[in-house]
């Protein structure tokens, strides 16, 4: 038996997420075209009869500017200390100069694997000549060249995983995809909609906070608060006459019946607390614990 903890590390946008997602064959972590979408640790129990590994997505390192930052590179280092082994992501497109910094700096203890994403439209010549370029630096101890939006390569690195994990007892028993409650991912679903509705500002000053989740004989209600930092965002976020806020409540419902497999009544508030992402009593309100 294998069993051990995998982490994923890199810049925001290598796509840590969709790796994620892909080798657990189900959305746990939510996705956007923007950048530091992933604001915790999120983790993966991925089990079969002969193996079990805990996939860690973890956010994009940064140069916090925050104390919402903070607690983000927090549980970046907290993926650090018990990884068995590290997913070194790439964007192949992206500088590699500032990928090895970013890598050398992580220090790791675990042994690691560089894995270059989003290789399906680049030239044979571009991939070899970012095999060669990596292959000789300390912390890579291989190199596998996958698509994680497209699933291409995943049995390779799946294979690569294994041959490094330790044997061992499954640190997780019965099926669960994660030790997260449901109710996080809810949150999370409801944050993903507003990545994808609202312009680059209210996304990175918005977190949300699920105050009701209650499962009744025929739905589930769930009660949330979207938390911004000023009274104009919140205008924002509800829209003329409330429009935008109910094409928000509409399309997170249809995620959040997906994942739970119920009918949801969903209803969304808006609350302003200044500062938000810079106080620690709110941070840890809205969960962010590092």
């Amino acid at each position: 038996m294998k069993s051990g903890f995998v982490s994923i590390f890199g810049k925001p946008n290598a796509g840590k997420s969709t790796l994620l997602n892909a080798l657990m064959r189900e959305k746990l972590a939510i996705v956007s075209p923007k950048v530091q979408t992933t604001r915790h640790r999120i983790k993966g129990i991925l089990t079969e009869k002969d193996y079990q590994i805990i996939i860690s997505d973890t956010p994009g390192i940064i140069e916090p500017r925050y104390k919402l930052h903070e607690k983000m590179m927090q549980a970046v280092r907290s993926s650090l200390e018990d990884a068995d082994l590290a997913l070194l992501l790439v964007d192949i497109r992206d500088n590699w100069e500032e990928n090895d910094t970013l890598f050398t700096t992580l220090k790791l203890k675990a042994p690691s694997l560089v894995i270059l994403n989003k290789t399906d439209d680049v030239t044979k010549e571009k991939l070899a000549e970012a095999k060669e370029y990596f292959s000789n630096k300390p912390y890579c101890k291989g190199i596998i060249a996958i698509s994680a939006l497209k699933k291409t390569n995943l049995d390779e690195l799946l294979k690569a995983i294994l041959e490094r994990l330790p044997e061992g007892q499954p640190f997780f028993e019965g099926d669960d995809l994660t030790d997260l409650p449901t109710k996080f991912f809810v949150g999370e679903l409801i944050r993903e909609k507003i990545f994808g509705l609202y312009g680059d500002e209210i996304p990175y000053q918005t977190t949300v906070l699920v105050q009701e989740f209650s499962e009744k004989s025929t739905l589930t209600k769930i009660r949330a608060d979207i938390i911004v930092q000023r009274e104009s965002q919140k205008g924002i976020i509800l829209g003329e006459g409330g429009k935008s806020i109910r094409q928000l409540g509409s399309e997170a419902r249809k995620d959040i019946e997906a994942f739970i497999d119920r009918k949801v009544f969903l209803e969304l508030f808006v609350k302003v607390r200044p500062k938000w992402r810079d106080t620690e009593n709110f941070l840890k309100e809205y969960g962010y614990n590092g």
